[in-house]
């Protein structure tokens, strides 16, 4: 055991006498945890945000919205292949250690990043070039599949009790922030360095390499990670670690990963990716607008994060939980019928970032929430696998839908779609118990005096 995962196992009186350098050890942790977070997110995130230039490098149409759909296609086929990204990279989690599992699929992501940067267009080498796009994407989201259930519980499992919802909303604050990376490179490229017919000609590359790049040097960095106490007191027992086998035996807990993701992660996605397609196809907005409006209002939700957190830790999980599902099935159809007639980029960004007080509610601690639920010896595979179901199901399609709704001349009718799968999480969160008052993580905890 390492020198900084044998002083996070110190029993709690003396903790009380070296809180600081404690402190300090798991702050550390959570922030390169999170890097590596925000590296994975950048790279897949890439893709949505320059999709808009790339789309007739790989797929000719004179259809715009067509170029669109097949684009988001092959963004939701990366979603498909996420759960066997969450078996995988669970069982590594749980059988080998959660640092292992992040080192391993931030190194995926970086072959996926890379295979984009060096794709043939389709007229050099005609289908194989959305093939290999495909085959990129397959590998990116087998390898965000991983990430989620293995940053959230590394995150959660390293964080302290009293403040565990704060520091665990960093993997949102982290996911945004990749998502703002990848903008803000678009940003810097469309106003300072590249003109559109160089960004659609070859400058969509650019963020495939960079990405790349930070993929390594968030290898590096993971690599010095301590791993968890959770993971090392439950490597000492002799009960099996990991599996779907063992997964089965918590029915309860699946669905209600499955319940809370389906509606969450719609919003979530609405809001973000699909956004930018809907500013610039819908509202109407030139590409430099849409793309400051999405990075204002990603920059405003990165702020709201870590408070929400925050304030889970004073009043529960399940108030937040709550008023996001209830707020977004009264919400969401006024709010998005407002965008679509909003007037300019100002009117736009105002109520994105309504809806981002209250789509938070549950971003800033859903990852926690899940954590919470199960037992450090399912808890990466229990996190990740039912997640990574309910994603690719209602939040890799998003994108996808709507585009298919906006083509049928029916755009309004994603609204109510998005109200309707929200409505179910609501009636999950209103009958589940707040798990921050029956956190597995912190009943293991208050065993460790005893282990130790």
């Amino acid at each position: 055991m390492s020198t900084g995962t044998a002083d996070l196992a110190l029993e709690r009186p003396l903790a009380a006498t070296r809180g600081e350098r404690i402190s300090g050890q798991r702050l550390r942790a959570i922030i390169v945890g999170s890097a590596g977070n925000l590296v994975e997110w950048f790279d897949f995130y890439c893709y949505a945000a320059f999709a808009l230039y790339f789309a007739n490098s790989f797929f000719p149409a004179q259809d715009p919205t067509a170029q669109m759909m097949s684009t988001a296609g092959i963004f939701a086929l990366g979603f498909f292949i996420r759960p066997l990204g969450g078996v995988l990279f669970g069982h590594i989690g749980d059988r080998h250690g959660r640092k292992v599992a992040l080192m391993l699929s931030v190194l995926l992501m970086c072959f996926g990043s890379l295979l984009i940067a060096c794709a043939p267009t389709y007229a050099t080498a005609g289908i194989l070039s959305p093939i290999l796009l495909l085959l990129a994407r397959l590998l990116q989201g087998l390898s965000l599949g991983g990430e989620y259930g293995a940053s959230a519980t590394y995150l959660s499992e390293m964080a302290d009790s009293r403040h565990r919802g704060f520091y665990a909303s960093f993997q949102y604050v982290t996911l945004i922030g990749g998502q703002l990376l990848a903008l803000l490179l678009l940003l810097v490229l469309q106003n300072f360095l590249l003109d559109a017919e160089q960004l659609r000609a070859w400058g969509w590359r650019i963020p495939f390499v960079v990405g790349a790049g930070l993929a390594l040097l968030a290898l590096r960095m993971r690599h010095d990670l301590p791993e968890t106490q959770s993971f090392e007191n439950a490597r000492k027992k002799a009960s099996p670690m990991g599996g779907l086998k063992q997964l089965a035996q918590h029915p309860r807990e699946v669905l209600l990963v499955v319940g809370l993701t389906m509606g969450g992660t719609l919003a979530f996605y609405v809001y973000t990716t699909y956004m930018q397609k809907f500013l610039r196809l819908s509202v109407g907005l030139t590409d430099a607008q849409t793309t400051a409006v999405s990075a204002a209002s990603l920059i405003f939700a990165m702020c709201l994060q870590p408070l929400y957190g925050a304030l889970s830790d004073r009043i529960g999980r399940r108030p937040l939980l709550v008023g996001f599902a209830l707020l977004g099935t009264l919400f969401t159809v006024p709010l998005l019928t407002a965008i679509r007639h909003a007037s300019g980029p100002w009117e736009a960004f105002g109520l994105i970032a309504c809806a981002w007080l209250i789509v938070s509610g549950y971003t800033s601690i859903n990852a926690l929430v899940k954590a919470e639920m199960f037992p450090a010896s399912i808890r990466a595979t229990g996190v990740g696998v039912p997640y990574a179901f309910a994603v690719s199901v209602f939040g890799g399609t998003s994108e996808y839908i709507a585009l298919w709704f906006k083509q049928s001349g029916l755009e309004s009718g994603f609204y109510w779609y998005a109200t309707a799968v929200i409505g179910c999480t609501l009636l999950v969160c209103w009958f589940m118990r707040d798990t921050r008052a029956s956190s597995q993580i912190e009943a293991e905890a208050a065993l460790q005096p005893a282990q130790a």
